[in-house]
């Protein structure tokens, strides 16, 4: 079902994935590479994929996981691109773009206790039957 609360928490790790590719068009190129534009395509892929598998729960948490670790190695890169530029870190020159994949790994959590609770739910309902 679509309209479950974890959806909505999904939904919004996906928007923030979609955030950080527009926001970081020149940030952390290593060699031709892109790395945010690659992951953020690859975290609203592996995000449309978990909202979609909601009757398969098991699949939704693995799918969370995948994108949790990836949005962690993404603000490891940001992080190490943002200590690399000249001039010091001041935040508005430099961007937010770290904050977006942070905001989606606290999304992705909140959505895998809400899954862990349907699951819960749905074994002590089997087990009355």
């Amino acid at each position: 079902m679509l309209q479950r609360i974890q959806t909505i928490w999904i939904f919004l790790a996906v928007l923030a994935a979609v955030f950080i590719y527009i926001t970081g068009q020149d940030v952390a190129v290593f060699g031709a590479i892109p790395v945010t534009n690659i992951a953020s395509i690859i975290l609203v892929i592996i995000g449309s994929l978990s909202i979609f598998s909601f009757k398969n729960r098991k699949r939704q948490i693995l799918l969370n996981r995948i994108s949790i670790i990836i949005n962690v190695l993404l603000i490891g890169v940001l992080v190490y691109w943002l200590l690399n530029l000249s001039g010091g870190i001041q935040f508005p020159e430099k961007g937010i773009e770290p904050v977006f994949p942070f905001i989606a790994v606290i999304c992705l959590l909140i959505a895998n206790i809400y899954i862990g609770k349907d699951e819960r739910l749905v074994k002590s309902v089997d087990r009355l039957r």
